[in-house]
């Protein structure tokens, strides 16, 4: 169960099938000498695939760009992408990249080679395809991790006030416009950002009006702009609910009923545009898809309301259990909803450790099992509390009556228990008297100790276990979101494997993984020293840019953390290098962005791997480089 429930809390980062688009072929095919020159070049890929005003950059042999047509889809496929070519082209080697944005909203990029008549001596250089431009991406990535938060404050704080039920909710007024505030601007700033990113270019693009006009035509930019509506009809919802929640009362049915709706829409804003959208079985991704944000948003939410109550109102323990049981069923839906989602983003056990999409999954995994451990300890305290302090009227078959302890609100004394004692009422209970049986008047009776009243050392020692526990939910919870925006941008493992496949029948070569073994020895007797291995991974593995990620396993086959990593590459044969790949250590990883490799052929990388401060040990192993 708990397996389960780390594996598949995705929080929208569970792709699906398929949910990135590679290429399945090229014509012509990449590295093909034609005898005239082709009217076109067409590329067909594994999904649907949205083009862009730049998606094909085509090359002369002397490295000048070629004038092209508008770029379009063969014969009205989506799955393709085709240029027209000018009449004449000329003879020699040509060189096309290409760039366009997958059904789940992710660009891809690559590039590839044809020869007319016959190669040229001397082919030009690839151009770059990195995927995206690094400023960009990184200020992509906050706004959709922005957009998560936002959400789970929005949505969970409304789910709270309108299922736990706080008797005094002005406390979570501001929880709520803060939630509406952030989603808000994050979603302006995405819709903004969304052309650069997609075109691979700076952020200073951000405001080109015509990268604007072509988001605002396509599914992602729809779906934004769908998201804007929304927040301006629970704006107005708030508003009309302004009045009742500023006299701490709760909201009406009608209410409760459109904020509802209006949650639903907004997580159908995200299903509709990234992973859920695109694969097999889109309208079942979908549905669990906006259950599995829905359950994230309730929980988290929830936790950061309730901690909010703590600090600035008194929190009845009846409230408190509310949320322990809807943050239970909340568990519920992730894991069945999330078992779904994981099956369909890792295809395979292997693709665990295989992928760095399974790798990023385990480290959430971790995340995730200090959160349920966490929300365990919670739930034990208010279970104490609740047995500790709980109020019961026992009803004779003569009508007599017997009366325990009136419960205290979990937050102590506080303004806002003072208020009670002042109306005459103690934790919602008229003062001197007790519950009746459910449907009759109050009893007359012994009012219990006050709200507010002096805690005892246990009492107060419980319910600051019940804060730092419930504080320790919230900061955790940053984490697993945080895993989440890596995770919704990541290459799923099904998907992966898919890529390959789809490469390997297209002629194209594929990512290229190299494991280096390395030991480093000790003086000490009976000491082995340290031994592992490092498997590095270059993107696409071809001349040109490339990306580099590199993973240090220890012998047992787990992650090992060291304080250096170095990677250079040399090519004997041409008496190139050795060139330094500049890897940084990235949280559990170790990466650079662009590695530029300019020609093919055997390349010789060298890795030097400290341990400490006077031990490390240097192992090199060929990489083939391809055209």
């Amino acid at each position: 169960m708990l397996l389960g429930t780390v594996l598949v809390l995705l929080l929208l980062g569970g792709g699906p099938a398929s949910a990135h688009a590679a290429l399945r072929g090229a014509d012509p095919a990449d590295g093909s000498v034609v005898r005239t020159a082709p009217d076109a070049i067409t590329l067909t890929f594994t999904e649907s695939v949205g083009l862009l005003d730049d998606s094909f950059r085509v090359f002369d042999p002397d490295n000048r760009r070629v004038d092209t047509g508008e770029a379009g889809h063969a014969d009205g496929r989506a799955d393709t992408a085709r240029i027209k070519l000018p009449a004449k082209l000329g003879t020699g080697t040509f060189t096309v990249a290409w760039r366009v944005v997958s059904a789940d909203s992710h660009p891809i990029a690559g590039a590839f080679t044809f020869s007319v008549g016959t190669p040229s001596a001397t082919p030009p250089a690839l151009p770059g395809t990195s995927v995206e431009n690094p400023a960009t991406g990184g200020l992509f990535n906050i706004g959709r991790y922005l957009a998560y938060l936002a959400a789970a404050l929005l949505v969970g704080t409304a789910a709270f006030i309108a299922v736990c039920r706080p008797p005094d909710v002005r406390p979570l007024r501001r929880l709520l416009l803060a939630g509406w505030w952030a989603l808000a601007g994050s979603t302006v700033f995405l819709l903004l950002l969304r052309g650069p990113y997609e075109a691979g270019t700076g952020p200073a693009q951000a405001l080109d009006p015509s990268g604007l006009t072509r988001t605002l035509g396509t599914r992602p930019g729809l779906a934004l702009v769908a998201r804007l509506a929304l927040l301006a009809a629970a704006a107005a919802l708030l508003l009309w609910q302004r009045k009742a929640l500023g006299e701490g009362k709760r909201p009406s049915r009608a209410a409760l009923l459109a904020g509802a709706t209006l949650a639903t829409g907004l997580a159908l804003t995200w299903a509709g545009a990234e992973h859920a959208s695109a694969g097999i079985q889109v309208p079942v991704a979908m549905t669990s898809t906006v259950l599995h944000l829905l359950a994230m948003a309730v929980w988290l939410g929830g936790l950061a309301s309730l901690l909010t109550l703590f600090y600035r109102a008194s929190v009845p323990s009846r409230v408190v259990g509310r949320f322990s049981q809807l943050a239970g069923l909340s568990v519920t839906v992730l894991v069945v909803t999330g078992v779904y989602q994981s099956w369909r983003g890792l295809g395979s056990v292997a693709a665990l450790t295989d992928t760095t999409y399974g790798r990023v999954l385990l480290a959430k995994l971790v995340a995730v099992t200090l959160l349920l451990l966490a929300g365990a300890r919670s739930r034990r305290t208010v279970t104490r509390e609740r047995t500790a302090r709980n109020v019961t009227v026992e009803v004779t078959s003569v009508g007599t009556e017997r009366e325990t302890r009136v419960p205290e609100p979990v937050g102590g004394r506080t303004e806002g228990a003072a208020d009670g004692l002042a109306d005459g009422r103690v934790d919602g209970r008229v003062a001197g008297t007790v519950d009746a049986p459910a449907g009759g008047p109050p009893l007359p009776g012994k009012a219990g100790p006050p709200a507010g009243a002096a805690l005892t050392p246990a009492e107060d020692a419980q319910r600051r276990a019940l804060r730092r526990s419930v504080l320790a939910e919230v900061v955790v919870s940053v984490v697993v979101l945080v895993f989440t925006t890596v995770l919704t941008g990541t290459l799923p493992g099904r998907a992966a494997a898919e890529a390959a496949t789809a490469e390997q029948s297209a002629g194209l070569p594929v990512a290229s993984v190299t494991n280096i073994p390395f030991t480093i020895g000790s003086d000490s007797p009976g000491d082995r020293g340290v031994s592992g291995k490092v498997q590095v991974t270059l993107d696409p593995g071809r001349v040109g840019d490339n990306g580099l990620q590199a993973v240090v396993y220890g012998p047992d086959g787990g992650f090992v953390s060291i304080p250096e990593l170095r990677i250079s590459f040399s090519l004997p044969d041409q008496d190139i290098g050795p060139l330094d790949a500049k890897v940084t250590d990235r949280g559990g990883y170790w990466a650079a962005d662009t590695v530029n490799l300019p020609l093919p052929g055997t390349w010789e990388m060298k890795v030097t791997v400290r341990v400490s401060e006077t031990d490390q040990v240097s192992e090199s192993k060929p990489v083939e480089i391809v055209r």
